[in-house]
């Protein structure tokens, strides 16, 4: 990564805290399995099929959990409950392309490090395949006898502990918020001096310093109705005329972690778009201030819900009650998505359905088939605040269908459809108080 560590963080006190945290929980986790190793390959790289062009290289996550490592394929995590655990580390002698940096930073005191300039090298330093390894990583990782296994008791307690991050990962996470605010405050002055989506684009990761191998998902730059396709990437070379609106959700990496980030504009500050994006963004405020510890995340999606609603009865758009458009799927039509999902390694975190840590699923609320977290929220969670409001005419239709296109003013729908949608999105980490947004601030600092 090219981000610069911010100064007056104490990354090397940081990590250690989280190491300990890693090794605890590995223990517990290979206790469950009945393993003495844990093993984790960091991934291998991907070829295209009848070519030598590799795909995006993506680390295991449960490899770069332990380490601030995310572009060093074919290298392996090795540890042993009670002993100091081992990297090894492919450094390849390779003139075709760039070779990894040697180990350096804050983590490396922590290891035993292991040079290997060949893949199969491995092979004499991983621990004997009959001695209960529990591998952890894609079928792709396998080398010779070391083929993942991913034992369920090991996995499920380990995913389910990542739910509580230390505080090593919420510094990480508070710099990935810095560097993608720099990218949106350089999206918006492309946007506002008329540059097309794919300028645009090239403007967020110019600023941000990271390329779409990097960036943790694809960015989504829409223009007008193009904010009514949820996950929009096309990235069109030409602006459209007249230019209405602009919806940007995208994020940065620092060091494996994640931010997950979407701002709604309108080209005109005083019309009524404007005026809704306005009244999302204060309703997204309060809800993202409901992140509290002991609140159900599935209340708080059916609650954006009433809450948009509200505004959209305000607007004219919707001719019934909130509660009337939620309970006839109305609103659904107009919120199509979840509230948002844990994020941390990923941007979609894992076990944001598990009932606990030993497996089992909290189901989703009837009727709302795309949330990706049910569970009740805990210190040390992080999740996505992400409430939306779009104007798309395939859900518009089957409202008229189901039988409630007097529940719709259908000419508001159509002065609005022009401009696509709204969406606002914040990570908000739940404390033992009150929530901690961790976007917000990053905006509030000096450009």
């Amino acid at each position: 990564m090219n981000a610069s560590i911010p100064p007056g963080v104490d990354f090397d006190r940081l990590y250690a805290g989280h190491l300990t945290t890693m090794k605890a929980r590995a223990d517990e986790a290979l206790a469950r399995g009945g393993f003495d190793h844990l093993v984790v390959p960091s991934g291998t790289q991907h070829y295209q099929v009848f070519d030598d062009r590799d795909y995006p290289y993506a680390v295991n996550p449960q490899f770069k959990a332990w380490l601030p490592l995310t572009r060093v394929p074919y290298s392996w995590l090795v540890y042993s409950p009670g002993q100091r655990p081992k990297v090894i580390f492919y450094q390849p002698f390779d003139y075709w392309h760039v070779v990894p940096d040697a180990p350096s930073g804050w983590w490396v005191e922590h290891f035993d490090i292991h040079i290997i300039r060949k893949p199969e090298r491995a092979l004499a330093l991983l621990p004997k395949p009959s001695n209960r390894c529990a591998i952890l990583g894609e079928p792709q990782s396998a080398l010779g006898e070391y083929v993942p296994n991913n034992p369920e008791p090991t996995i499920n307690y380990l995913e389910y502990q990542r739910s509580y991050k230390t505080a090593y990962e919420i510094a990480m996470m508070r710099q990935a918020q810095r560097l993608a605010v720099s990218g949106h405050r350089a999206a918006e002055a492309a946007f506002r001096e008329g540059g097309s989506e794919f300028a645009i684009h090239m403007a967020y990761c110019s600023a941000v310093g990271q390329d779409v191998g990097e960036l943790p998902y694809n960015n989504i730059v829409a223009l007008n109705e193009h904010g009514a396709v949820l996950h929009y990437t096309e990235l069109g070379r030409s602006a459209p005329s007249p230019v209405r609106s602009f919806l940007i959700d995208a994020g940065a990496s620092f060091h494996g972690y994640a931010s997950d980030i979407t701002r709604s504009y309108a080209l005109d500050a005083s019309g009524e778009f404007q005026a809704m994006i306005d009244a999302v963004d204060g309703a997204q405020l309060a809800m993202a201030g409901r992140v509290r510890a002991g609140a159900d995340y599935k209340q708080l999606h059916i609650d954006a819900h009433l809450s948009l609603m509200g505004i959209l009865k305000d607007f004219g758009v919707i001719t019934v009650s909130p509660e009337a458009a939620l309970a006839t799927g109305v609103s659904a039509a107009f919120f199509p998505h979840g509230l948002g999902h844990p994020i941390g390694l990923q941007v979609h975190d894992v076990a944001g359905f598990a009932e606990s840590d030993r497996g089992g699923k909290i189901p989703r609320p009837f009727g709302h088939p795309y949330l990706r977290m049910t569970r009740v929220l805990e210190p040390g969670m992080v999740v996505t605040i992400e409430p939306g409001i779009y104007f798309i005419d395939m859900l518009l239709e089957e409202v008229k269908k189901n039988g409630h296109a007097g529940s719709v003013d259908w000419a508001r729908v159509d002065a609005f459809r022009p401009y696509g949608g709204i969406r606002i999105e914040d990570d908000v980490l739940c404390t033992e108080g009150e929530a901690d947004n961790l976007t917000r601030p990053a905006f509030a600092e000096p450009a």
